[in-house]
């Protein structure tokens, strides 16, 4: 039960599409421009960077402020299993994100989110993701290697930091764990599977470059 209310309240949460809003307030629908995406790198592309960090912030906190309310104010006599609830509860916020029912199931492909899931489980898997990103857009300029490389980063951090007890685990809970990150890593590459074939053909765009058609 606790994980389908975990699920479910993620993807209320999630239902919050910053871009989609933003745009609407400056009268720009993010679905006709661009990539069609309405996440933090259209928003950027489309609107300039102010643009791209308030859509960013928003789709970050949106996964934070559930994973926080999960691990300190509700479930805490499952201490046990409080980092797989909030890997049901990050699961949900980006299934929300990226498939919201009010919009035809058109969201975003659910980095922002997932980075507020990295946030929220530990400093050590932030800092790893964050310089992962950083140093493979800084070289390549290409953000979907970086958020591609981020998620398998997220699931290897996941099964390192899981097996070794920090995330004080059940051990009955610890496969369950590694299978919802690897998933929620998977369907992140799902979600750029366009991008990749774009990376592989030497066509995506790079960041500050216009789309490329």
């Amino acid at each position: 039960m606790e994980r389908i209310i975990c699920l479910a309240m993620g993807y209320v949460f999630g239902l919050f599409q910053t871009g989609y809003f933003y745009g609407e307030l400056h009268s720009i629908d993010l679905h006709q421009y661009g990539s069609g995406n309405v996440g933090t790198t259209n928003a950027l592309r489309v609107m300039g960077w102010k643009a791209g960090l308030i859509v960013f912030l928003g789709d970050f906190l949106k996964t934070v402020i559930p994973c926080m309310l999960v691990r300190f104010v509700l479930f805490q006599n499952h201490p046990e299993m409080t980092y797989l609830l909030m890997l049901y509860t990050a699961l949900g916020v980006i299934l929300g994100h990226n498939y919201p029912f009010y919009m035809g199931f058109r969201g975003g492909k659910g980095i922002a989110a997932t980075a507020g899931l990295i946030f929220s489980l530990d400093w050590r898997v932030t800092l790893i993701c964050l310089v992962i990103f950083v140093g493979t857009v800084a070289i390549t300029r290409f953000v979907s290697l970086g958020s591609i490389l981020v998620v398998l980063a997220l699931a290897a951090c996941a099964v390192y930091f899981g097996s070794h007890g920090y995330f004080g685990l059940g051990e009955e809970y610890l496969t369950e764990f590694y299978v919802l990150a690897a998933a929620i890593a998977l369907l992140a590459i799902w979600r750029h599977r366009a991008n990749i074939g774009r990376l592989i053909h030497g066509t995506e765009s790079k960041l500050g470059e216009k789309k490329k058609s």
